[in-house]
C-alpha cells in the first residue's frame, strides 16, 4: 500500500516519506519527518492509543463485516444514498481524491472506489480492520485509525469530504465540522448527514421505552457483552417480526403497534428488497442504535447553520434518509483556483 500524498502527522503536520510503502497485513512503524513514529498494525496505521466510545462500533463492523455492502446484498442500497447525498452521478467523481470521515466497514469506501475516485479512508475504531479486508486490494484506497478531531491529513487537500453516518455519534458534531471543513480544498465539496432532534416529550417518553431502557443498560456494558445480548435479543424477536411481515390489514394493524414496542430495528417496509439480508440488518442496526454513547439531534437548519460556522458555503440541506442530509463548498481562493471533480 502506498502512502497517499496527503497523509501529515496529525500533531506537527509533518509529512511522510512519499516513497515509503505498507506492506499488506503487516506491523511496522510509520516515521514522520518530525521525528513522531506511529505503529502500523495488520498493515493499517493507527493515530489513536487508547480504547475510545466508538470500541463498540468497531467490533460492530468487524463482526457484520459484509452486512451492508452493495456487492453482498446484490441491491443499490448504499449507491443510491450516496448519490442523493453527494448530488452529483457517481461517475462525475473518477479521478476525484476522497476523504472518507467514519469509513465503517466499507459500504461507501466500496461505491466510491467503483466510481473511479481515491479514498482516503478514516475510522476511530477497529472498523478499519473491515474496510481494509473488504476494500483494501482496489488501486486508489488507503485506510488508517484516527480521531476525527485529529486527522493525519494535509488541510485543504481533498475534492470531497464525506461523513455519514458519523458525526451525530461524536461528542462534539460542531468539531467535527470544522476539521471536515479544513480538510477540503477551496472549490471542494463536502458531504454530511445528521439524526434529527427530538421534541423534549418525544425525547422524555423514548427514555422510558423498552429501546431507551436497553441502550442505557447496553452502553454501560463491554462491547462484547452488549454485541452477545443484541444478537440474543434479534433471534428472540426475529420471529414475530417476519411472522407479521405477511400483508393483510390486521398484519399491518398489529404490525404497526409492535414496531413501537419492539427495540428490533426493523427494514422490512423501508427495503423489501433486501429480501433474506433483512435478518442480517437487523443484526446489525439494532446493535448500532442500542450502543452508541452520543446520539446528537440538528434540523436541517442546525446543521447548515454548523457548515456556515466552518466556512463553508450551503448548497442544501435538507430531510433526508437518517435524518438531515447537507451538501457545503469549501469558498474558492481565488477566480483562478482550480476546479475539481466533486459535484460537477
Amino acid at each position: 500500500m502506498q502512502l497517499p500524498s496527503q497523509l501529515r502527522c496529525p500533531e506537527h503536520q509533518a509529512a511522510f516519506s512519499m516513497t515509503g510503502a505498507i506492506e499488506a497485513h503487516q506491523d511496522g512503524t510509520l516515521r514522520a519527518s518530525c521525528g513522531c513514529r506511529f505503529p502500523v498494525r495488520s498493515g493499517i496505521p493507527r493515530f489513536v492509543w487508547e480504547d475510545t466510545y466508538a470500541d463498540a462500533f468497531g467490533l460492530q463492523w468487524n463482526n457484520y463485516r459484509t452486512t451492508q455492502l452493495d456487492s453482498h446484498t446484490g441491491v443499490s442500497i448504499s449507491k443510491d444514498r450516496l448519490s442523493r447525498c453527494v448530488g452529483c452521478r457517481l461517475e462525475d467523481l473518477r479521478g476525484a481524491s476522497v476523504l472518507e470521515v467514519g469509513c465503517g466497514a466499507g459500504r461507501f469506501t466500496e461505491v466510491l472506489l467503483n466510481a473511479g475516485a481515491s479514498v482516503f479512508a478514516v475510522d476511530l475504531s477497529s472498523a478499519v480492520e473491515a474496510n481494509y479486508a473488504n476494500c483494501g486490494a482496489a488501486p486508489g484506497h488507503f485506510v488508517c485509525q484516527a480521531d476525527v478531531l485529529s486527522l493525519p491529513v494535509a488541510p485543504a487537500s481533498f475534492d470531497l469530504v464525506i461523513a455519514l453516518g458519523m458525526i451525530q455519534h461524536t461528542p462534539s458534531p460542531e468539531g467535527a465540522i470544522e476539521a471536515l471543513a479544513n480538510s477540503a480544498r477551496p472549490g471542494g465539496l463536502v458531504v454530511v448527514d445528521h439524526y434529527l432532534p427530538l421534541p423534549r416529550v418525544k425525547r422524555l417518553l423514548r427514555a422510558v421505552t423498552l429501546r431507551g431502557i436497553l441502550r442505557q443498560l447496553l452502553i454501560r456494558l463491554p462491547p462484547r457483552t452488549s454485541l452477545r445480548a443484541t444478537d440474543a435479543l434479534v433471534h428472540a424477536l426475529l420471529p414475530v417480526h417476519r411472522m407479521l411481515w405477511r400483508h393483510g390489514p390486521v398484519a399491518d394493524r398489529v404490525r404497526a403497534v409492535w414496531l413501537r414496542l419492539s427495540p428490533l430495528f426493523d427494514y422490512y417496509e423501508s427495503y423489501p428488497e433486501l429480501g433474506e439480508h433483512l435478518a442480517e440488518w437487523a443484526l446489525l442496526d439494532t446493535h448500532d442504535g442500542l450502543t452508541d454513547h452520543y446520539k446528537h439531534g440538528r434540523t436541517p437548519a442546525e446543521l447548515a447553520e454548523a457548515l456556515r460556522a466552518a466556512g463553508l458555503d450551503v448548497i442544501d440541506s435538507r430531510i433526508g434518509g437518517n435524518g438531515a442530509e447537507a451538501r457545503a463548498r469549501r469558498p474558492a481562493a481565488g477566480p483562478s483556483s482550480p476546479g475539481g471533480h466533486a459535484g460537477h
